[in-house]
């Protein structure tokens, strides 16, 4: 595999020579670190749980039990679980049948087709399809199809990360074949081999890209992960491309169009000009929205964004000796957006209805217009630029506006992460997201007049998304934080209630963080619960009382254990105010000794839209490495992220170099009072993004406590990154509270070591960001290192190269010892 080529600027006083061998222990650390990742890979067992759903409730799934080792389950209409057939029975068979041997937790096949009792199984082995049942093994004339990922024929990239899951590479070629995972900027990075017949277990995450090749390079599939686990099966076979099914649009006799960006109504052969104000700058946009009754539509006049053109250095292209400029187009804070007009038409007497933008006259954006169905009135939601106001606008036939629900803050209020807005067109009702009583909860709201009718869910907890909503029965499924008293607050939990707010109940049981899967009937749900420090337990419940019906899986995390990972360790501790509680995670090296004094590292990612501390069980890889080489790890989230109430949140409102900083320090010192191997004088701080705007604000703002910090493609000016982001914590317009907020500003007060990491081809975060503080930093006449990746995109400090130079880093800052492995 051919990395880009790597560039060290050295902006330091201090000897960056070439340094001494290492001692035996260093150089064993260093091992240890760096072969974690395969150490820990598929070590973990019966652990996901992926159903098949049968028509009657039933279903069956495929569950890892040991390396390259299958069992599959049925569990019956009843819920009980059993294996779905005779293995070893179906194992002899077909040894026989094709006259060699065959495991019977190694079938050469991964998805099956069931009877719905149970009866029989139909499967697929080299072309052929089989039936297995009290009779015996026979080939069956029925043609079924495996249940697999689709293999693409071309590399993308990585373009956004979901839920945690899993691909199952299934390698049914002759020779072994290389795994790579595609980057978010379509870099590939080698996951190792599998050997034919073997089936490798690959943790990932929804979205993310996997690229198989055979030993010559020859690509033999691209796989995309899905919110469930899957399996990839590798035979040289591609998916045929999707082709959606022409459609014929439906022809309106009284037929609207754009001419020169204005919008003309035609009228058998008479065309009528309906406005005349559109031009380039400010046009009319298709589709249109028409009322059910065909009278009047509505359409949308929309002034573009200005352009902001950031403009980047491919100084070592692959396919040529010169650079290349590169130019992407990036809008900032204060930027001009894009600015949409609903405008009213009416069919009969081709004219425009007037409508007071009073209202809307200054949209971050215009969503969800819908028309009634009585063609009555049309509405929109409409959400400020500020991110303060968010309205549901109704606007009637007549053009009369009005504000049927209205939303103020004197912060901010949280439309990307917890806006929802759902209209209810049986009852002419809305169920609407709210964190009016300073949690986020739902509200149910008459859609004609706007009052509202009531409070669906309230108390100290969060409504973190709606799962579904069954207007039938008025029951409404949520995700819900912090609502079992006693457990971690950031836990996940399955619930139900009433429109009306009775009947409140929580349908997932264990002291975890919840995942779970309901069947397509919403009777049944899978519940699968863990905790960094336990195991996933998975259970088949009823999805109206939360009842177990059956225990399906406990996963067995044995074989993980014996390379020595250690389990981590969940802490909690009060924060800056002395009364709130702050969740976090410890990790030790797995050569842990209690009676030495271990420096302290954090990882950091301090952005409002999330919280960041795992919560589930994993391998923690990034973590447990840096730990490796003598380290105690930790991770918190302070005041100013999210999902712990309005109050927790809004510290972050114009004050990202908070960044929780108080509430972390105050969360080490408590736990050091109670693990006095963690050594306080000595703690550095890591993170990416935004996290590496917090980790250079570390040092700026605490350096007293923090004394050496690696700041990798961070958004260091709130001015200098992506619009979206930073104005929706950070506020519009501009105003001093940006340059206040900024690395920039503050570089003078560098305490500490420092590393500074970026991408040249960075497309998130514009990479002069990263340039603007080392410029600041060398004017200030502060001492720095700075790592510029040619040719790398975001994230470039989590490459294997900038992992290790991360390493190498803390190791000469903390531990003070030679940091190279070789």
């Amino acid at each position: 595999m051919k990395f880009p080529h790597y560039f060290l600027l050295a902006m330091t006083v201090s000897n960056l020579a070439a340094a001494p061998l290492h001692a035996q222990g260093m150089r064993a650390d260093y091992e240890r670190a760096l072969s974690l990742e395969k150490r820990t890979a598929n070590k973990v067992f019966r652990d996901r749980v992926t159903p098949n759903w049968l028509d009657n409730g039933a279903f069956w799934y495929r569950v890892a039990t040991g390396p390259s080792e299958f069992e599959f389950v049925f569990v019956d209409e009843k819920g009980q679980r059993k294996a779905a057939f005779d293995h070893k029975k179906l194992a002899m068979l077909l040894s026989e049948q094709n006259g060699k041997k065959i495991a019977p937790q190694s079938l050469p096949f991964s998805s099956i087709q069931i009877a719905p009792d149970g009866a029989w199984v139909r499967f697929r082995v080299e072309g052929k399809t089989y039936q297995f049942d009290a009779v015996g093994l026979r080939e069956s004339k029925e043609n079924i199809s495996e249940n697999a990922l689709a293999a693409a024929r071309r590399v993308v990239p990585s373009r956004r990360t979901g839920e945690e899951s899993g691909i199952n590479f299934i390698n049914r070629t002759v020779g072994e074949v290389a795994l790579f995972w595609s980057g978010t900027d379509g870099a590939l990075k080698q996951y190792g081999t599998i050997k034919p017949n073997e089936t490798r277990r690959q943790h990932t995450f929804a979205g993310h890209v996997w690229v198989v090749k055979d030993g010559k390079g020859k690509l033999l599939g691209v796989f995309e992960a899905e919110d469930d686990e899957g399996d990839a099966i590798i035979d040289g076979t591609f998916a045929l491309p999707k082709r959606e099914p022409k459609t014929e649009q439906p022809k309106d006799p009284d037929t609207a169009f754009i001419r020169d960006f204005n919008v003309w109504l035609r009228e058998g052969e008479k065309e009528i000009q309906l406005t005349r104000d559109g031009s380039k700058e400010n046009a009319f946009q298709v589709p249109f929205f028409w009322s059910p009754d065909g009278t009047k539509f509505v359409a949308r006049q929309i002034k573009p964004a200005q352009e902001h053109k950031v403009f980047i250095v491919d100084s070592s292209p692959e396919d040529q000796l010169q650079p290349k400029l590169k130019t992407i187009d990036y809008l900032k804070p204060g930027d001009q957006i894009e600015q949409e007009r609903p405008r009213l038409f009416d069919v009969k007497s081709a004219k425009e209805i007037a409508v007071s933008s009073e209202l809307f006259s200054n949209p971050w954006s215009i969503e969800e217009l819908k028309w009634d169905k009585d063609s009555s009135a049309f509405s929109f939601l409409y959400n400020q630029r500020g991110h303060q106001v968010l309205r549901v606008l109704r606007v009637d036939k007549n053009g009369a506006v009005s504000p049927i629900i209205e939303e103020t803050s004197p912060t901010f209020i949280d439309y990307s992460q917890k806006e929802y807005f759902k209209r209810l067109e049986k009852t002419n009702e809305i169920l609407w997201a709210s964190e009016r009583d300073g949690y986020n909860h739902l509200y149910l709201f008459d859609a004609k007049t706007g009052a509202l009718k009531n409070q669906i869910t309230r108390g100290a907890w969060m409504v973190r998304a709606v799962e579904r909503a069954d207007e039938d029965k008025r029951q409404i499924w949520l995700r819900v934080m912090g609502a079992v008293p006693g457990q971690d607050p950031y836990y996940e939990h399955l619930a139900r209630v009433n429109f009306d707010g009775s009947g409140f109940k929580i349908l997932t049981f264990g002291d975890g963080t919840h995942k779970w899967q309901i069947s397509p009937d919403g009777t049944r749900l899978i519940d699968t619960f863990s905790r960094v420090d336990s195991a996933p337990i998975t259970t088949l419940r009823d999805a109206q009382t939360g009842v177990e019906l059956s225990e399906l899986e406990k996963a067995n995390a044995t074989e993980l254990l014996k390379t020595g990972w250690t389990l981590p360790e969940r802490f909690v501790a009060k924060g800056r105010d002395g009364q709130t509680d702050i969740y976090g995670v410890i990790i030790k090296p797995s050569n842990f000794d209690a009676a030495k004094k271990y420096p302290v590292i954090e990882q950091i990612y301090a952005g409002p839209q999330d919280y960041f501390t795992p919560k589930s069980f994993g391998t923690l890889n990034n973590l447990h490495k840096m730990a490796e080489l003598g380290f105690v790890v930790v991770q918190m989230d302070g005041m100013g992220t999210n999902w712990r109430g309005k109050k927790f949140h809004d510290v972050a409102w114009k004050n990202l170099k908070d960044a929780g900083f108080p509430d972390r320090i105050a969360w080490m010192k408590a736990a050091a009072k109670t693990h006095p191997w963690m050594d306080l004088s000595r703690v550095g701080v890591y993170g990416g993004s935004a996290g590496g705007q917090n980790a250079l604000g570390a040092l700026l703002f605490h350096g007293d406590f923090y004394k050496a910090a690696a700041a990798d493609c961070g958004c260091h000016d709130n001015r200098m990154d992506k619009i979206w982001w930073n104005e929706a914590w950070m506020g519009w317009p501009v105003g001093p509270e940006y340059a206040d907020n900024s690395n920039v500003t503050h570089a003078k007060n560098l305490q500490g070591k420092l590393l500074l990491t970026v991408g040249g081809l960075d497309t998130n975060v514009d990479p002069a960001s990263t340039m603007q503080v080392a410029d600041a930093l060398i004017k200030a006449d502060k001492d720095f290192e700075l790592i510029i990746f040619p040719g790398a995109n975001h994230g470039a400090g989590e490459s294997p190269y900038g992992q290790r130079r991360r390493m190498d880093f803390f190791v000469r800052s903390l531990l003070e010892a030679p940091s190279r492995a070789n």
